[in-house]
């Protein structure tokens, strides 16, 4: 680009913005100073939101004017739309970021393509911030019913971290257009009568009412859905972290539901095992006795049930969460991509098929239809217990010394809890029977990573299966 000679193009340019989330307005100024060859070192970027800002303050009115000769600034349409997004952010710095990669577009067009540039990760990390606040809006947010002007009207109080109140408009206004109700942050409010919407002032927390007696029935539903047998801590907090349970009338109940998971689970593992007479005495008399179970809703669903495989005598006995596909298809199991991937480690580690017996901790497939294809669903904790059964009957005939759990449910249908696979693979845990469970993580997980963090989590479920190779060995010894 020709530099545009003015002597204004030594001084520096202030320009404020109208809001904090003003896309429109930064566009329009970037545009200008691009064309007028402003360098980014030479303007202030300002909104009224931002620390130390003049709220009084109009901006420099001596902006350059380009030559009317000048060109468009180029832009990519990546640059664009994540331009959108950090513009949310409440990083005071966000304006004179998107500026400055914009200068550097004109003689790098294709920037955006340079995922380790410090400029564009700065703008990722800012865009995936505020989509998490976006996120984190629409799920935490909770309406209180409040009385007045002759109409049942519903008020939210919410604490955003970025200016995502207007973005985040139109999600509200389509999810609950027939309620009256409000939004009220201290960046701003938002206010919705069944037709139109208007924006309001910033409020406090003392502007929003405290409860109302529906929130006794939320609590006692969310009570209800809580599952402990899926209960992740750490992840939990992760998707809701702590700060916003101040506002959710459930967050009250987390702390005591967190504290009970485990006797609330083993309820449910007691209930799952049920009492369905005499087990059937050999392998050959299980397999014949899974094809009409009807015991859960996966033996309902039309699929064919699968039987375990290999020497009745084997020393380890390798459980998979259930069947997919290509072994439902076929009748056997981890004969589809996961079992491929399964047995070639397998063999690598020294591990013929010869001492091994496969099968699974649920003998359906369960399944959702998509199109022509059907997609794997994991089963429930409650389908887990009840399949337990099955396995039990094949474990007390096969008599393995080890057994290999691969992935979460079929730890669960051997230890009766769930447990973190990352946190007990690669160590042995003795069983009441006398056999030694060992725990990794399954291959499906492996082929899922793709080229992202594949190679190293192979490198660890290599390793796993070396050690239980190296077990068999010194148990035969």
């Amino acid at each position: 680009m020709k530099p545009f000679r003015d002597m204004r193009l030594a001084e520096a340019f202030r320009i404020q913005l109208a809001a904090p989330d003003d896309f429109e307005g930064w566009r329009d100024a970037a545009r200008r100073m691009v064309r007028a060859d402003v360098p980014p070192d030479r303007i202030t970027w300002e909104s009224p939101a931002d620390p130390g800002a003049d709220l009084f303050a109009q901006g420099d009115r001596r902006l350059p004017s380009p030559p009317a000769d000048a060109p468009q600034p180029r832009v990519s349409r990546d640059f664009l739309q994540l331009a959108q997004s950090v513009i949310l952010h409440s990083d005071s710095t966000r304006f004179s970021l998107l500026y400055r990669v914009l200068w550097r577009l004109q003689s790098r067009p294709r920037l955006m393509e340079d995922k380790a540039d410090p400029d564009v990760r700065s703008m990722e990390d800012l865009a995936r911030q505020v989509r998490r606040d976006i996120h984190k809006m629409r799920a935490f947010v909770r309406f209180r019913s409040v009385e007045g002007e002759g109409s049942e009207r519903y008020v939210a109080w919410f604490e955003p971290e970025h200016h995502i109140l207007r973005a985040n408009a139109g999600f509200f206004v389509r999810r609950f257009t027939t309620m009256r109700w409000s939004i009220l942050t201290p960046r701003g409010t938002l206010h919705w009568d069944g037709e139109a919407l208007q924006e309001g002032p910033p409020a406090t927390r003392a502007d929003a009412p405290s409860g109302d007696p529906v929130e006794a029935l939320w609590r006692k539903y969310y009570a209800s859905i809580f599952n402990p047998a899926r209960l992740k801590v750490g992840a939990m907090l992760k998707e809701m972290p702590r700060k916003y349970w101040k506002n959710m009338p459930e967050a009250a109940l987390i702390p005591e539901l967190i504290a009970g998971a485990q006797a609330r689970e083993a309820q449910m593992v007691k209930a799952g095992e049920q009492d369905f007479g005499e087990r059937p005495q050999s392998l050959g008399a299980i397999g014949e006795a899974i094809l009409g179970c009807r015991r859960c809703e996966i033996g309902c669903n039309g699929t064919r049930a699968v039987m375990g495989e290999g020497p009745s005598s084997a020393a380890l006995m390798i459980v998979g969460e259930q069947p997919g596909d290509t072994e439902e298809e076929q009748g056997r199991p981890f004969i589809g991509p996961a079992g491929r991937l399964l047995r070639s480690h397998l063999e690598e580690a020294g591990i013929s098929d010869e001492r091994t017996y496969v099968t699974n901790a649920v003998k359906h497939f369960k399944f959702v239809p998509r199109g022509k294809r059907r997609l794997h669903q994991n089963p429930t904790a409650k389908e887990i217990d009840i399949c337990r059964w099955w396995l039990d009957g094949e474990r007390a005939l096969v008599q393995p010394r080890l057994i290999l759990a691969l992935g979460a449910s079929a730890a669960r249908s051997l230890l009766g809890k769930t447990v973190s696979v990352q946190k007990v693979r690669g160590e042995p845990q003795a069983l009441a029977d006398g056999s030694e469970l060992w725990i990794t993580t399954h291959p499906s997980y492996l082929l899922r990573l793709h080229d992202h963090g594949r190679a190293e989590e192979e490198a660890k479920f290599a390793k796993d299966l070396r050690k239980v190779a190296q077990r068999l060995s010194e148990l035969s010894a």
